[in-house]
């Protein structure tokens, strides 16, 4: 009997044991849950309010300054260096008079207007509170190429392009766009003739080598002496090793690609000899280093050399 109530005992002091380890457990369990709460509630609340902060300091931004007509643009002061019309460049910019000058995105007028491939580069600037400011340079036009292009009809036209003398190609300006007119010279540039046909799109740098020397000759001889007795009228890049150039007076020379200030050197001293024999040379190769090649002819057989004003920069023109 006294065992029965020792092993009654027992089992009861274990239960007891058994809820109180149960009720401990869910109690931490319980307060875990209460500071995980809390924690998640605190961080929602600082989130919010943050949010709060950033929606209110965005309302505020829009309102004093994004949107805010006090800042809205009323001029676009725009001044160039070379002849496109003030208002194609505007046109060009699609900025807009009454757009917000603080909200203007500054990047993306610029990169627009380098896009034009008459346009060196482009300065834009914000002049509080109501100008926009843009300074253009545009590229100098060097010499003409003529490209051959299928019309949307399947018929082949003749397009003129230009080159400035670091070789990109330019779209000719239509005479709308001007602000004054072309220069007279600018039709009578010289024609480079012989690049491949697969030409870059105009605002885009052309890859050929011999291109390239074709325009650091024509940059060469606008700093020669020979730019103030003839003009240069065309330049033949088709052989890969020679330039072979067709003055105002009819007469051919060929240079070599290397060493183009030492070849104009000696063209000069062979016309002046020519000029005190009353010659003219018909034909020169200057690509040979030494014995030159050449057949002169009687100077009043062939015609003037039309010189033009050295170092003349055709589209520097101001406008305002």
């Amino acid at each position: 009997m006294s065992w029965f109530n020792r092993n009654t005992k027992n089992r009861r002091l274990g239960r007891e044991h058994v809820l109180d380890v149960k009720l401990r457990s869910d109690q931490v369990r319980a307060s875990r849950m209460r500071l995980a709460a809390i924690a998640l509630g605190l961080a929602f609340g600082t989130i919010f309010c943050f949010y709060l902060v950033w929606r209110s300091g965005e309302w505020a931004m829009n309102q004093l300054v994004y949107e805010n007509k006090a800042f809205s643009i009323q001029d676009i002061d725009v001044q160039t260096d070379g002849i496109i019309a003030p208002a194609q460049l505007r046109r060009w910019a699609g900025v807009k008079p009454g757009e917000n000058l603080l909200a203007l995105d500054l990047a993306r007028v610029k990169r627009d207007l380098e896009m034009v491939s008459l346009v060196r580069s482009v300065a834009v600037e914000r002049v509080l509170p109501h100008t926009l400011r843009l300074r253009v340079s545009e590229r100098d036009p060097l010499a003409r190429i003529f490209v051959t292009q299928v019309a949307a009809n399947g018929s082949l036209q003749t397009t003129v392009l230009h080159m400035d003398e670091e070789g990109y190609v330019m779209a000719l300006l239509e005479p709308q766009q001007q602000a004054v007119p072309t220069i007279e010279s600018n039709n009578e540039l010289p024609e480079i003739v012989g690049i491949a046909p697969n030409l870059p799109a105009p605002g885009r740098r052309v890859d050929s080598q011999q291109a390239r020397s074709a325009l650091q000759l024509l940059v060469a001889f606008e700093h020669s002496p020979m730019a103030n007795v003839l003009e240069l009228r065309r330049v033949d890049v088709s052989s890969p090793e020679v330039l072979q150039v067709t003055t105002s007076e009819g007469s051919t020379v060929t240079f070599a690609v290397q060493d183009l200030e030492r070849q104009l050197r000696r063209w000069h001293d062979i016309y002046d000899l020519g000029q005190k024999l009353n010659k003219a040379v018909a034909s020169l190769d200057l690509s040979v280093p030494n014995n030159i090649p050449a057949r002169m002819v009687d100077a009043s057989t062939v015609p003037p050399g039309n010189p033009k004003v050295k170092n003349q920069q055709r589209n520097r023109k101001r406008n305002v």
